[in-house]
């Protein structure tokens, strides 16, 4: 008889540099889970190595042609991913490319939105052709020539130096003077081959979280991020230094601006499940906010201590309705 429990598993690891992070946010989503409603796996996925753990803290090897694995002598399937692997190949549409192949429903967008996002320099030009407002920025290659001077110019400093395509703030630095270019792109070619240089924003840092069903769109409340490092690098993500305010303290005209933002850029994506996008709000010569989209990340950190769960917890919902509500819209 089949077991009448949707049977989800929970990808998570990863080859980035992110790998322990995104096993925390497995952790943390497994707590939020509905465990009367799904029966919930974890499932570690790092280069080929693909295992998930059972009941017993056991592990058993994923059969990459379906996606199932052996548990008690029965063959099992799952009917849901829910993808939280933070970097490459969860974030960037490798995952997506084969969970589409095998059938598998999943919790993120599909391959293309899931690529382009990944990459910061290819995301703001495709936005900024839709009217968001992005930073100035540069894409180097690894190997290629670069004028320091000119960099300079057309930037201005202070700027920022990241790969293109990873996340969590590795590799990240911020220049003060053209001198402080070549070792920070030497930090950032560690991380990804292709490098942006981006024009520094001055202003608040906030983040908001999104989803959508085809029932209805909630936008979370923001949060301000406030910390005394030179940015919101991985210290202050993850070592909690760092303060986040939820909601975000700007005036009610600003936040509802952002919110619409959020939403908008969520359906020119034509995203799916949770995203989250962050900001820098910045003065205009008039001292009006001016609202400028920094990244979009698809498979924001669900521990508990995250973004999200926090801004969940503020808009008085339910993270365990939520989750229920994300897998149920794949299934409508």
């Amino acid at each position: 008889m089949k077991d009448s429990k949707r049977t989800i598993a929970i990808v998570c690891g990863g080859d980035s540099s992110e790998h322990d992070v995104s096993m925390r946010s497995g952790q943390g989503l497994y707590s939020f889970f509905d465990k009367e409603r799904y029966n919930i796996y974890i499932v570690d996925v790092k280069g080929i190595d693909w295992h998930v753990e059972l009941p017993d803290r056991s592990l058993a090897p994923i059969d990459k042609n379906d996606f199932s694995f052996v548990e008690n002598g029965r063959r099992r399937e799952f009917d849901y991913a829910y993808i939280t692997i933070h970097g490459q190949p969860g974030e960037n549409g490798v995952m997506q490319g084969y969970f589409d192949l095998i059938h598998l429903p999943y919790s993120t967008s599909g391959v293309l939105v899931e690529a382009m996002t990944f990459d910061k320099f290819v995301l703001n030009n495709y936005l900024r052709g839709f009217g968001v407002k992005v930073a100035d920025s540069i894409l180097l290659r690894r190997g290629e020539p670069y004028n320091e001077a000119e960099i300079e110019k057309r930037l201005g400093m202070p700027c920022f130096v990241k790969p293109a395509a990873d996340g969590s703030s590795f590799g990240v630095s911020k220049v003060k003077n053209a001198d402080q270019l070549a070792p920070a792109l030497r930090v950032a070619f560690m991380e990804s081959n292709e490098v942006m240089i981006e024009g520094f924003m001055d202003g608040m840092e906030i983040s908001q979280g999104v989803y959508k069903t085809k029932e209805k769109a909630v936008v979370f409340p923001a949060t301000e991020v406030v910390t005394s490092n030179e940015f919101f690098d991985y210290n202050a993500k993850y070592n909690g230094q760092v303060q986040e305010i939820t909601p975000a303290r700007m005036s009610p005209e600003t936040a509802a601006r952002v919110a619409a933002e959020t939403s908008r850029i969520y359906d020119i994506l034509h995203a799916n499940g949770i995203i989250r996008i962050d900001y820098i709000i910045s003065k205009d010569k008039d001292g009006e906010d001016v609202v400028n989209m920094l990244e979009i990340n698809t498979t924001p950190g669900m521990t508990a201590t995250s973004f999200i769960p926090q801004q969940v917890r503020a808009a008085g919902l339910d993270i365990k309705e939520v989750l229920s509500e994300i897998v149920e819209n794949q299934f409508k």
